[in-house]
């Protein structure tokens, strides 16, 4: 076996605009930002290469992407749809190794030091990651093959898109990054390439140069940035495991600040369900409920409180977050968010009330589907589309309609 480890970065090439292109041939060819619509808040969450080459870029104002490409395609995220290709690529994956760690949807690395016999097996694999991502998917992905986590993250960025590239030790790896913008380095982003700047560190070269006035000024930051540009990188490639999670939340960013705190209270009820359904399918119980809100002013507030039985029980968490939501400041909000916390396994965990008594049980299915009438029949919109989670709906022009019914009433004081 070797000194280093073998590890393999799989990133795909524009992953929600190649899904959408994949599916829906009219955007081929032509500029396509997934995102919020231009008369929208909100931001792009990626694009196509026709886009990037107006300059578009993720995290980008979607107004500032619609003044440099007006005559793009934008589109909303279809998040399930990502996800359901998203698991299809994971089992592509976890056929070379149990050993595999996933930082997005579309990216992800591959630890082979203990599958593989030699470099070249592994470079097979990544080859033949990269044709049935191709044949299977019928998409595009970006392979990096490497000795460190570092080394393949930027392996897999040299060739892109359709991509593969080996950097197998360190002498290859400096030689590739000595004059780059330090930039070019794990973890250095806009406010660490600053902060280096002062010191007079623009490139790689530049760090290495100066590498005992960054430890010095810049502590443990500077010390692990100097192992960074030598090439030094241990990082072991850590399996996530969800049901290790230690909370699940679901919130929702409106279009436009709200005032209604009844509306609030109802959109909780519906992210209610998104939790219920993922704690579910987990098999996990919360021992706490939580509330965010964000303002119209940025500000950011969240309570918490411990229920007296663990549950995954939408309505339950709706109830308690419900009571959450009446002692907070009232004013216009642009977010809200709920959440479960303190996860356990059905095993040890405290059963509630209804759990042991089917009648309880009984009567909280029927208020949460008095809830969902009482909702349909002031919104005016049929919920049962979305009553069963599960089915995967997206929620979101849901409640959107709902805020636009609630400032139509508040409009003409109904």
């Amino acid at each position: 076996m070797f000194e280093n480890q073998i590890i393999i970065h799989v990133d795909m090439d524009a992953f929600y605009a190649s899904v959408e292109m994949r599916d829906d041939k009219t955007p081929v060819g032509k500029p396509l930002i997934i995102g919020s619509m231009p008369n929208e808040r909100g931001v792009v969450s990626t694009c196509n290469y026709e886009a990037r080459k107006y300059g578009i870029r993720s995290g980008m104002n979607i107004k500032e992407a619609f003044n440099l490409c007006p005559k793009g395609i934008f589109m909303h995220p279809n998040f399930d749809k990502y996800r359901k290709v998203s698991n299809q690529l994971h089992k592509i994956l976890e056929s070379y190794t149990d050993v595999t760690e996933y930082i997005a949807l579309d990216e992800g690395y591959l630890d082979l030091t203990k599958k593989v016999n030699s470099w070249e097996d592994a470079g097979r694999i990544g080859l033949e990651i990269k044709k049935r991502v191709r044949e299977e998917l019928s998409l595009t992905c970006s392979v990096g093959l490497a000795y460190s986590k570092t080394a393949a993250k930027m392996a897999s960025e040299e060739k892109k898109p359709d991509g593969y590239f080996e950097i197998p030790n360190r002498d290859e790896f400096i030689k590739l990054v000595l004059d780059r913008n330090v930039r070019a380095l794990y973890t250095v982003g806009e406010k660490t390439a600053k902060k280096l700047h002062l010191y007079g560190v623009d490139t790689v070269r530049d760090l290495q140069d100066k590498k005992n006035e960054v430890k010095r000024f810049m502590g443990k930051q500077g010390e692990y940035l100097v192992d960074l540009a030598f090439g030094f990188d241990d990082r072991k490639v850590i399996p996530y495991k969800e049901e290790e999670t230690k909370s699940i939340s679901k919130e929702f960013t409106f279009q436009k600040d709200v005032s209604s705190f009844r509306l609030l209270d109802d959109v909780l009820f519906i992210l209610a369900f998104r939790i219920e359904q993922r704690a579910k399918r987990l098999g996990l119980y919360g021992e706490g409920v939580s509330l965010k809100i964000t303002y119209s002013n940025m500000k950011t507030i969240t309570r918490s409180t411990l229920i007296s039985a663990n549950t995954n029980d939408a309505y339950t968490i709706y109830e308690n977050t419900s009571k959450l939501l009446k002692n907070v400041p009232k004013a216009e909000v642009r977010l809200v968010g709920t959440g479960i916390y303190h996860l356990r396994e059905e095993d040890g965990r405290q059963l509630s009330f209804f759990d042991v008594f089917s009648k309880e049980s009984d009567i909280v299915k029927e208020k949460a589907e008095a809830k969902w009438q009482e909702m349909k029949a002031y919104y005016k919109i049929d919920f049962d589309k979305i009553k069963n989670i599960s089915n995967g709906m997206n929620i979101y022009g849901y409640i959107e309609r709902m805020r636009e019914v609630m400032e139509s009433m508040q409009k003409y004081n109904i």
